[in-house]
């Protein structure tokens, strides 16, 4: 068995902010190697939920951020089929599967939602979970980035990196974009000693 971890680079976009209520509408995610660099990645579009709603005041934002919203249109698919396909995707790579995100607390409750209620699989180890997808308690790259860089705590969760930590990937909010961005900083982090 490869002991080596394969890094899950993973941003979501949703119509709100709770999971269970509101819709995430695309998950992405790039595969990074211990080094950090990059193996692959897959971008997917969901539908929303049947019966949940969006929220008002996320739909707003949403209005102001045209081309992002239109990107979250496309190729739509069920969310039973999105999960699979991401979850059969992990699985194709050799490695440790670690689930890395940016705020880990936000994309992981999501993905772990969405796991649980279309695939019956916890995205991380649970206490009497047996079925999870990824091992550990996954990477929240603000922390590490705050331990690596030696920068506080405000600057690791406010976003406030210098650009070149993204690799000149822009935070469009379409979810291939910031995962490519999130995928560079956590290749930069690996780097830094």
């Amino acid at each position: 068995m490869n002991e080596q971890p394969v890094f899950f680079v993973t941003d979501i976009e949703t119509d709100g902010p709770d999971p269970g209520i509101h819709s995430m509408i695309s998950l992405a995610a790039v595969a990074c190697d211990a080094q950090g660099a990059r193996l692959g990645h897959l971008a997917l579009n969901l539908q929303p939920v049947e019966g949940h709603v969006a929220d008002p005041g996320t739909m707003a934002w949403w209005a102001s951020e045209p081309a992002a919203w239109r990107a979250t249109l496309e190729g739509r698919l069920p969310p039973a089929e999105a999960m699979r396909r991401y979850a059969d995707w992990v699985r194709s790579f050799a490695g440790q599967p670690v689930f890395a995100g940016y705020p880990m607390i936000f994309d992981g409750a999501w993905v772990d939602w969405y796991l649980r209620r279309y695939l019956d699989l916890r995205m991380l180890q649970a206490p009497r979970s047996e079925a999870r997808l990824f091992v550990g308690g996954g990477l929240d790259l603000g922390s590490f980035a705050m331990g690596r860089s030696g920068l506080g705590y405000a600057a690791c969760t406010d976003k406030r990196f210098p650009e070149d930590w993204f690799g000149g990937h822009p935070h469009s909010h379409v979810a291939l974009d910031d995962a490519e961005g999130y995928a560079h900083l956590l290749g930069r982090l690996l780097a830094t000693r």
